[in-house]
């Protein structure tokens, strides 16, 4: 799983103000001035006379040439604010601080100072939400774009200001619909996309298990967790549908498991799951009754 589980769009862009609008022109001006100022402006004035441009009468070609130059820079564009000029600034110094030499990303090693200077456990909760918000789609790695989209979208710009944005993070993703966003982005996360990996590796599934139901842990997730890891089935990965079922199986059997049934649409694994999770709650109160019975009269520790 590598030694950091990091990979965290909705940028909230806060432009500055239009400043294209032209002030309008004063009209004391009478005609004979704006007449003269017409002669004085060949491109945009009209046509005098038949010369050839290119081929073209000039009473054609004028208004092609005719393009009045824009006061705020490329048409379409809005100018960009102080502020947000200072913080796209802050932001490429925070990248290149924990940016890899050769690639125009942080890595593993670059991830690993970066958590330190948050001063967070790659391993860490509050690392996968990060790396949720950032949408990245690699572990231990942020591309320039996902850097930039995520700290936007989180509105931070320095270590302190990502670091004060933890507690509103956590709020959130304790909503049901963010969580079960954040929930499926983390199978996505876990994938290697270079080996073009559709299934989870059983002890990668696990471990995330682990660390995205930190803040709410569902009374199934540890007899869950115990059954893939001594693998009864032989299972080696985890698919997609797997993994999100999952989330609607905490969400609607029971601790005791005694509403799930077989006949509805489960997975074949979690079938495999409940029959070895009964069997050994079965062996596990069979083994209580047995130690507390015995001669009458007598402790089980005091029987020979």
């Amino acid at each position: 799983m590598g030694q950091c589980v990091t990979k965290c769009k909705n940028p909230s862009s806060t432009l500055g103000s239009k400043n294209g609008d032209r002030d309008p022109s004063s009209k004391s001006h009478g005609r004979r001035s704006a007449s003269h100022r017409e002669e004085q402006l060949p491109t945009c004035g009209k046509p005098g006379g038949d010369i050839l441009v290119n081929g073209t009468k000039k009473a054609e070609a004028a208004p092609e040439a005719c393009q009045l130059p824009t006061s705020s820079g490329d048409a379409g564009r809005e100018p960009k604010s102080n502020a947000e000029e200072s913080s796209l600034q802050r932001l490429e110094e925070l990248f290149r601080r924990y940016k890899d030499e050769r690639e125009d990303a942080i890595l593993e090693e670059g991830m690993e100072r970066f958590c330190n200077d948050l001063c967070v456990d790659p391993t860490e909760f509050r690392v996968l939400l990060l790396a949720w918000k950032f949408q990245a789609a690699t572990m231990c790695k942020f591309t320039r774009k996902e850097f930039f989209d995520g700290c936007k979208a989180i509105s931070a710009d320095s270590i302190d200001g990502i670091c004060a944005r933890f507690p509103s993070l956590l709020t959130e993703a304790k909503q049901e619909d963010k969580f079960k966003d954040l929930y499926r982005f983390t199978f996505q996360f876990g994938l290697d996309s270079e080996e073009g990996q559709r299934s989870l590796h059983r002890e990668i599934a696990i471990a995330l298990w682990k660390l995205v139901f930190t803040q709410n842990n569902p009374p199934v997730l540890d007899q869950w967790l115990n059954f893939l890891t001594e693998n009864p089935s032989g299972i080696k990965g985890i698919s997609r549908d797997t993994w999100n079922m999952f989330l609607n199986f905490t969400q609607v059997i029971g601790p005791d498991l005694s509403n799930y049934s077989e006949d509805e649409a489960w997975p074949s694994l979690f079938d495999t799951f409940v029959e070895w999770e009964m069997e050994r709650r079965k062996r596990e109160g069979e083994g209580r009754g047995a130690l507390s019975s015995g001669p009458e009269g007598l402790c089980p520790e005091e029987q020979t």
